[in-house]
């Protein structure tokens, strides 16, 4: 536990600056935590990163993080995003029979899906952080006030497992208390910020984004539990990978950012 408090305190020393300022070095900040939540990712499915399919994925994963949609313009020819993923599809595909199938279609299919849940998500990041530092910021208050309330409410009550099959720990009182802490941790910034038209709207939208958290986190465990790995990786001591850390916001800040673009 101790490893765990003083390896968060570290880190969140070293990111949370990145947050306040934003602009530019929050970008480049993103793009290297990317890229090495993709590398652990494609680890877990033995495709190194430095493979003809890590440089293609890893490339690709840079272009969806680019803020805009068109990507570059040449002669009136616009090359979107679409049109990157398409290219990177048919060279994935290729590659299967340049090896001969030892990179099979599966491996194919992985490596697009983990591009796309790894670019997507910390996609994201960078289009909150634009919407302004409090969304942000109310974003990693649900995930950590959710992480916790989860932890501290699920060891103290908890009696029924929520789904063992895939996170034997977690307990249905934990789901529960997670939602409870992030709604009244919302409420206390809804005070302070007003981020929110209403109490009501900040706590519905709280409830929405409580689930699709610990729901990113049961994801990326049923990943671990299919590749047999304990953690994502080992660069933060006592709590794993980057994707170990990040697993709730990837879900998480999506939809806050459709929530609060229609609200």
């Amino acid at each position: 536990m101790v490893k765990r408090i003083v390896t968060a305190v570290i880190a969140a020393s070293l990111f949370l600056p990145f947050v306040i300022f934003g602009n530019i070095p929050f970008t480049v900040f993103i793009y290297l935590l990317s890229s090495i939540a993709l590398y652990e990712l494609f680890i877990m499915r033995k495709i190194h990163i430095t493979s003809f399919p890590g440089v293609v994925g890893l490339f690709l994963m840079w272009v969806l993080l680019i803020p805009s949609s068109h990507i570059m313009v040449l002669n009136n020819l616009t090359v979107t995003k679409i049109e990157f993923s398409l290219f990177a599809v048919l060279l994935l595909l290729s590659y299967t029979v340049v090896t001969k199938n030892r990179f099979s279609f599966d491996d194919a299919g992985f490596a697009m899906l983990a591009i796309f849940y790894i670019g997507i998500g910390f996609y994201y990041f960078i289009e909150t952080r634009k919407l302004g530092l409090e969304y942000l910021i109310y974003g990693l208050i649900v995930v950590w006030t959710t992480d916790s309330g989860a932890y501290f409410i699920g060891k103290a009550l908890g009696r029924r497992k929520l789904w063992p099959e895939i996170s034997p720990n977690k307990t249905v009182e934990g789901f529960f208390g997670g939602i409870a802490a992030a709604i009244a941790a919302a409420v206390i910034f809804q005070a302070v910020t007003g981020i929110a038209d209403s109490y009501i709207k900040i706590g519905l939208f709280t409830i929405v984004l409580s689930v699709c958290g610990q729901l990113g986190d049961l994801v990326e465990s049923a990943l671990k539990r299919q590749y047999n790995v304990k953690d994502s990786g080992s660069i933060l001591p006592g709590h794993g990978g980057i994707l170990d850390r990040f697993d709730s916001l990837l879900f998480v800040l999506p939809f806050l950012h459709f929530l609060f673009m229609i609200q």
